[in-house]
């Protein structure tokens, strides 16, 4: 194949870890920053230039897209979609992901289990919202927040009433989720790879700390899901439509909690804590996708048409 990794940081470990995989498969591969690259939009011949080049011959792509360049991310995803380019992860795919609410909403309809959950559109009844998830303690997560920032666990009413006013008179969105208690500040990351969980680990917080977040100091071992897990993380992936996901997941009394599902999950930790070929895994992937026969124009077609640009990521983009 002739791939392109879209990735801002050539030198992070998950960017050299794919690069890796594939030369070691034969493929030729090249990193490509996706905000640096020009879009062309002309009848019937859609194109892309990247510093002073035009990017063609490229079988397959796959995105490492951060949260923070979501918006211009994914309309570079779906210049080289309209090329006919093959992608491990599709741009309508990662964006649905990267809506927290929207996301949520999905995964309700699909059966997925999940933490009782609230939103509401600046509401002064502070007190109402707190019980609708079942009363403090509780989770306060920003609608933008990523790797644990912008999450806030209010121990009592009082204080939750506090941080949800605050956030609130910022203009700032926000949900509110019930705490599970006897998770103890754990949780598990499933990597699920084309419909499979190809490697899981539980990731524990630093003591004193409810966030198991790697970014927030916390530690990553090897871990066997139970039959419950592993269907709730795919059940997860699929509802959303990501051909690549890490999918985090509280052990709670009442089974697996889903908390999110990551469209462009890091491979350090996982692969520290596992010892599997994560990265590889993802390139046997993209090969066979490279096989696939391309959608008929009318199925895309009626996809854009039923998945129209979220206004929250435009206006996120324009904050």
């Amino acid at each position: 194949m002739k791939l392109a990794i879209l990735s801002r940081e050539p030198k992070l470990y998950s960017t050299t870890r794919l690069v890796e995989a594939a030369r070691e498969r034969g493929h030729d591969v090249a990193v490509i920053d996706h905000m640096k690259c020009n879009l062309v939009l002309e009848k019937g011949a859609p194109g892309i230039v990247y510093l002073d080049n035009k990017l063609e011959k490229f079988d397959a792509i796959i995105p490492r897209i951060g949260a923070s360049a979501t918006f211009y991310g994914t309309a570079v995803v779906r210049q080289f979609e309209m090329m006919k380019v093959k992608t491990a992860v599709e741009s309508q795919a990662i964006i649905r992901s990267r809506d927290k609410l929207r996301s949520m909403q999905i995964l309700s309809r699909a059966g997925v289990g999940m933490p009782k959950t609230a939103f509401t559109n600046y509401s002064n009844e502070v007190s109402e919202l707190i019980g609708l998830v079942g009363g403090a303690p509780v989770i306060i997560k920003l609608l933008e927040g990523t790797q644990g920032l912008g999450v806030v666990l209010a121990e009592s009413e009082k204080a939750a009433q506090s941080v949800i006013e605050a956030f609130h008179n910022l203009k700032a969105r926000i949900i509110v989720q019930e705490y599970i208690a006897e998770s103890k500040g754990a949780d598990l990351r499933a990597f699920v790879v084309n419909g499979e969980v190809v490697g899981a680990m539980k990731r524990q917080g630093k003591e004193g700390e409810f966030r198991s977040n790697l970014h927030r100091g916390g530690t990553g071992t090897l871990v066997k899901l139970t039959r419950a897990e592993k269907a709730a993380a795919l059940l997860a992936t699929k509802a959303l439509g990501l051909g690549i996901a890490g999918v985090d997941m509280l052990q709670s009394k009442r089974g697996p909690l889903v908390l999110e599902v990551n469209s462009s999950p890091g491979l350090e930790g996982i692969e520290k804590a596992t010892g599997l070929n994560i990265a590889g895994k993802i390139i046997e992937y993209t090969e066979a996708l490279t096989q696939r026969k391309t959608k008929p124009k009318e199925a895309v077609a009626k996809e854009i048409a039923a998945e129209p640009m979220p206004d929250s990521q435009a206006d996120a983009q324009l904050r």
